[in-house]
């Protein structure tokens, strides 16, 4: 099972009481934790996408979002294999070939490091703001999916959907690996059908262990096992796991999420410092080695 995690610093969540250190931490925290998760053996780093929150919103969904073109370039700079997702990339944002350049970049950059987490977007004002439709906004993803999935690393890329139309226009760089990850973010059944028909895994969030496994053994269970090994299983647990002051049942969570079929966890962790943190870093790969030695 792959490991990555939900890097501090670059959101604060209220749901889960950020510490005094993120709450002031900047970019040189960001790159010594990527540099120790990356030493370690962790998949990737992450960094989600919101352009805007509104204010009453933020004392619930947090107001600080690292933009994630800017961070993942910046770790890219600093390490060296570690894996760069977007965790979310909200689709409705931007036109399909600005994300294939965007990203396409990055992904030369930093040597085909790019997985791109993309999800369809829920905040009604954030939209409105942007000047970007909230109705329609899922078939609108479905189409921007295809369309970024047939122009990641073509330079002269051509799509014809019912939203995006466009041939003849070179877009370089536009990347390197012809087929980027896709794993598609949200928390209900829509979202794991569409990272099925059009994505390549499933990052699901804010779902407890039994909500997940009644998605996933409900009606698209064959489709899942169809998929498989292929398809990812991205899990998140809850709450925040504490390796160090609790291995048995950062173990038990392990074996749980492993159990419903996760391929790799996106990890939070319980910490109070950036060291503390990157001893948590250490522990759960001490861990999971216990876990898959069974």
């Amino acid at each position: 099972m792959d490991l990555g995690i939900v890097t501090p610093v670059v959101n604060l969540n209220p749901r889960f009481d950020p510490p005094a250190w993120e709450r002031h931490g900047g970019i040189d925290d960001i790159v010594e934790v990527a540099r120790a998760a990356e030493h370690l053996g962790y998949r990737w780093v992450s960094c989600p996408e919101h352009v805007v929150i509104p204010e009453p919103t933020a004392a619930t969904r947090g107001g600080r979002y690292w933009d994630p073109v800017a961070t993942l370039s910046y770790v890219a700079a600093s390490t060296e294999t570690i894996g760069l997702l977007t965790h979310v990339l909200v689709l409705g944002y931007h036109h399909p070939l600005e994300v294939v350049k965007r990203y396409g970049t990055l992904d030369v950059a930093s040597g085909g490091r790019v997985i791109l987490g993309v999800g369809v977007g829920s905040l009604q004002p954030e939209f409105e703001l942007l000047g970007v439709p909230f109705a329609g906004r899922g078939a609108r993803a479905d189409d921007a999916l295809r369309a970024i999935r047939g122009s990641f690393s073509e330079r002269v890329p051509r799509y014809s959907g019912p939203h995006f139309d466009y041939a003849g226009f070179v877009v370089e760089p536009s990347g390197v690996q012809s087929h980027v990850p896709i794993w598609v973010g949200g928390r209900s059944r829509r979202s794991l059908r569409r990272a099925l028909e059009l994505g390549d895994g499933w990052i699901p969030f804010g779902l407890s262990l039994d909500e997940l496994r009644a998605l996933l053994g409900g009606a698209d269970a064959a489709a899942l096992e169809a998929r498989a090994p292929a398809f990812e299983l991205v899990l998140a647990p809850e709450p925040p796991l504490d390796p160090v002051g609790d291995p048995r049942a950062a173990a038990t969570a392990v074996r749980a999420y492993g159990d419903i079929g996760a391929t790799a966890l996106a990890l939070r962790f319980r910490h109070d410092s950036r060291e503390h943190y990157i001893e948590q870093l250490e522990a759960m790969m001490e861990v999971a080695a216990g876990v898959e030695d069974r």
